[in-house]
């Protein structure tokens, strides 16, 4: 390794999605995830690219637009197919945050010793919150409880 370069050079990913209407976008994640807008851009009277925060998560929204230079508009639903994973201290706690919220998560399950939480965003973004367990495998939260 070259002594000029810093020990740690990559920071860190921040994630970017393409969204369709960026007030639900902003509901889903700041109303209903906890998370809080860091950063935003304002060409006209509404956001339309933001970054948003919670604790050590970030990630980046953009409206997509099919009018003017940048135009794009996909094919079918941006975000089928990409899965996030946030590594949590408890992700139960979350679970219980986000139905107080409103939110409507899939059923906690545990897999590969991982509390595991998803939730889908509104454009199909899967979002899924894990933390580490010593429940067995395929263990099912409405299960866990009853015992």
């Amino acid at each position: 390794m070259n002594q000029d370069q810093p020990a740690k050079n990559i920071q860190q990913t921040v994630p970017f999605f393409a969204v369709a209407d960026m007030e639900a976008s902003l509901r889903f994640y700041v109303d209903g995830l906890g998370f809080e807008v860091i950063a935003k851009w304002m060409p006209g009277e509404r956001i339309e690219w933001c970054c948003v925060q919670r604790e050590g998560a970030v990630l980046m929204l953009q409206e997509y637009n099919g009018d003017g230079n940048n135009a794009w508009t996909p094919d079918g639903q941006v975000g089928i197919g990409v899965s996030i994973f946030f590594i949590c201290e408890d992700a139960l706690a979350l679970y219980h945050e986000f139905v107080a919220n409103g939110m409507a998560p899939m059923e906690p399950f545990v897999g590969n010793n991982m509390w595991v939480i998803g939730i889908q965003d509104p454009d199909g973004y899967a979002l899924n919150f894990e933390s580490s367990t010593d429940v067995p495998e395929e263990t099912r939260y409405s299960e866990w409880q009853q015992h």
